[in-house]
């Protein structure tokens, strides 16, 4: 396992959100970021599926691990996601990749996918803006 892969599972289990939920970060490198999610009966909604907000936040914080992969401490500034099918299946797959960036902020995409009896089916897409965070002392 590579020191930044390290580091960003480290970030996630800080996560008191992520932990509830149970994301695991499955990639992390330059320009890139995976998370998966085991569904349960707590992430579905009251028509079986995976609840829209299961899969903004899958979305949410993958594009802002691809962004920090590039920019260091980030946070999102802003997030657009098109839910395009019901997210039936056993795992949730979110995909993120950097499309651009300069010194402060990156622009990112995300696909979250419901894997369902082997296959990956598209549920959502996702751009966001990552914004590097100022610390104070």
């Amino acid at each position: 396992m590579t020191d930044m892969m390290e580091m960003g599972k480290a970030v996630l289990a800080a996560q008191p959100f992520s932990a509830l939920l149970g994301a695991e970060l499955t990639e992390f490198e330059p320009g890139r970021a995976g998370l998966r999610l085991v569904l349960s009966e707590d992430h579905k909604q009251q028509h079986g599926f995976a609840h829209g907000g299961v899969l903004s936040y899958l979305a949410d914080n993958a594009i802002t691990y691809a962004g920090g992969s590039v920019l260091g401490n980030v946070l999102t500034q802003e997030m657009k996601i098109n839910y395009t099918r019901p997210a039936i299946g056993e795992v949730l797959i979110a995909r993120a990749e950097v499309v651009s960036y300069g010194k402060r902020q990156a622009v990112c995409r995300c696909d979250v996918f419901a894997l369902r009896e082997g296959e990956e089916l598209l549920c959502a897409a996702a751009q966001g803006t990552i914004l590097t965070v100022e610390t104070r002392g």
